[in-house]
């Protein structure tokens, strides 16, 4: 590194942004390619989401077995999971466990934010700029910045002159919030509140729910892992792992039979709702109906048993009505519960309905609906994320051209395949926006996207060429493909984040690809043994 108008440069072949579970296998696999890699991350440690998520009740919905990296036997055979679905500390363990073990640290440049990266056509380099005015230099830029790590920031008049504590679900302190004795307030009903609202009811003296949109939720039933359970999978994980490569959802270990909803008797229908919702999880609910997603008849069967259950579980039929949605269920992410609805049944706790009541301001001693003024000690904002673009979009990213990323999608994400970007040469994002990312195992797409992109890079060094890109025809192929896809589903048919629909002002388009894991995966294998075609590399 040397050192120049007071920037200190350094030039790299590869510069990955964030140190979550995406960068971390990416730095691991192009160290066998021998070639000068680092990550930027703007948190003091690796874990991504699970660093910066700990909220009360923070916990994955995906099982431990399969939410998990397949790409080391030693690995998966020595760290044991506590539980079905494993808390947020636990995933923070595990991912510092895996930093250890492949010594990543020594890579990665922590406490560090990056607020620009431009391609630079003549040295066919990517300048990246960060916060501690460093510049990098780097042939190829990766960005692991995650779907879901760009908070949406609350926006309510009136905030500035609470005196009280606020808080949000996505930024929690990490020393914790005491709760006890304390008149809380919390802003929405998504998925961080479904699972931090019983925790925080627990704690506080007095809880009061604003929710705008009620959400399907259906029990995780979670439980410690039996002893023989913890056995069986490590002695399947590689069949385990194989099948969930190649399955819609990206999950191996807990599959149903494929079937459809409409050709089962209604008391079949019945009889097999009850089960899944006996074992819990949501993709155990719904995985294998493979009509639910695209036939209304379907859809409805299963949103109004959800309904019932919400009606037999809370106690009060006012409040009942209020937390049972009208919508699509599986338009937005369904979430798995730990006492969630049963919560509501506590003296502690009430539910506002902002539809009926909205809020007006928040005031010095709370905030006030159009009905009533409220007193509080703590309000706790749940309002979700800037999904999917967010990161990125926060980042200043000009391509060749001076192209602005943010002008490129100022309609709404475009890529091809999620991984790359016309205009945008040798430039990576995983689990972008086109991919399957959120409707499926993260960690499954998480590993198809590093291991492409990998060897992408080494066919591109081992042959000598500069740059690589989308031509735009593939691209626009590739978008009309993904919004034909979801098009043919219910995705579309409730305003969620699938959508962006949850940001003022954000171009509504359904960004995640829809047509499944299995589907994908054999997409982009195919194109990269038809000589990487849809792509222009020199």
């Amino acid at each position: 590194m040397f050192q120049n108008e007071n920037i200190n440069y350094k030039t790299l072949d590869v510069v990955i942004v964030g140190a979550g579970f995406a960068g971390m296998y990416m730095l691991y696999k192009l160290r066998q390619l021998d070639l000068k890699v680092e990550i930027l991350e703007r948190a003091s440690d690796v874990g991504g989401t699970w660093y910066w998520n700990r909220y009360p009740g923070a916990r994955c919905d995906i099982e431990s077995i399969e939410y998990s990296y397949s790409f080391s036997e030693e690995l998966q055979q020595d760290w044991v999971w506590s539980n079905r679905y494993s808390d947020q500390s636990e995933i923070l363990s595990y991912a510092g466990h895996v930093a250890d073990r492949f010594d990543l640290r020594k890579d990665i440049n922590f406490d560090t934010s990056v607020k620009s990266a431009k391609y630079n056509s003549d040295l066919k380099k990517w300048e990246i700029i960060t916060d501690c005015n460093k510049k990098y230099f780097a042939k190829f830029c990766i960005m692991a910045t995650g779907t879901l790590s760009s908070i949406k920031e609350p926006d309510f008049n009136g905030l500035n002159k609470f005196e009280g504590d606020w808080y949000v679900t996505g930024r929690w302190p990490h020393g914790g919030v005491d709760l006890k004795d304390k008149n809380v307030a919390i802003i929405g009903t998504g998925s961080s509140a479904v699972q931090s609202i019983p925790v925080i009811a627990e704690e506080a003296k007095k809880l009061t729910v604003f929710q705008r949109t009620p959400n399907y939720s259906i029990p995780a039933n979670n439980r410690p892992l039996s002893k023989d359970e913890i056995i069986k999978s490590k002695s399947n994980y590689s069949k385990i792992r194989e099948k969930a490569r190649y399955t819609r959802a990206g999950v191996g270990y807990n599959q149903y039979p494929e079937k459809k909803i409409l050709d089962l008797t209604e008391d079949e229908r019945i009889e097999e709702l009850n089960k899944r919702w006996g074992i819990g999880g949501q993709e155990v609910f719904l995985s294998g109906f493979t009509d639910v997603g695209s036939e209304q008849e379907a859809n409805d069967f299963a949103a109004e048993f959800v309904r019932l259950k919400i009606r037999e579980i809370v106690k009060d039929p006012i409040t009942a009505e209020i937390l049972t949605p009208q919508n699509t269920i599986g338009c937005k992410r369904l979430c798995a519960d730990t006492n969630y609805f049963e919560t509501y049944n506590r003296e502690n706790v009430e539910l506002i309905d902002i539809n009926s009541s909205p809020i007006t301001t928040i005031t010095q001693e709370g905030l006030s609906t159009s009905e009533k003024n409220y007193n509080f000690d703590i309000i706790i904002f749940a309002t979700g994320f800037d999904a999917m673009t967010g990161a990125l979009l926060s980042i200043d990213i000009t391509g060749k051209d001076n192209i602005k990323l943010s002008n490129k999608w100022k309609d709404g994400p475009r890529s091809y395949l999620g991984l790359c970007i016309q205009g945008f040469p040798n430039f990576f994002t995983i689990t972008g926006p086109g991919s399957p990312s959120v409707l499926t195992n993260m960690m499954v797409a998480i590993e198809q996207h590093v291991e492409w992109i990998y060897e992408c890079i080494k066919k591109l060094n081992i042959s000598n060429k500069k740059e690589i890109e989308p031509a735009i025809s593939a691209e626009n192929n590739w978008m009309d493909h993904v919004e034909e896809v979801a098009s043919n589903t219910l995705r579309y048919s409730c305003n969620s984040w699938y959508v962006g629909a949850n940001v003022p002002g954000k171009k509504r388009v359904f960004m995640p690809y829809i047509g499944g894991q299995d589907v994908y995966r054999k997409k982009c294998k195919d194109i990269s043994n038809n000589d990487y075609e849809g792509f222009i590399i020199n």
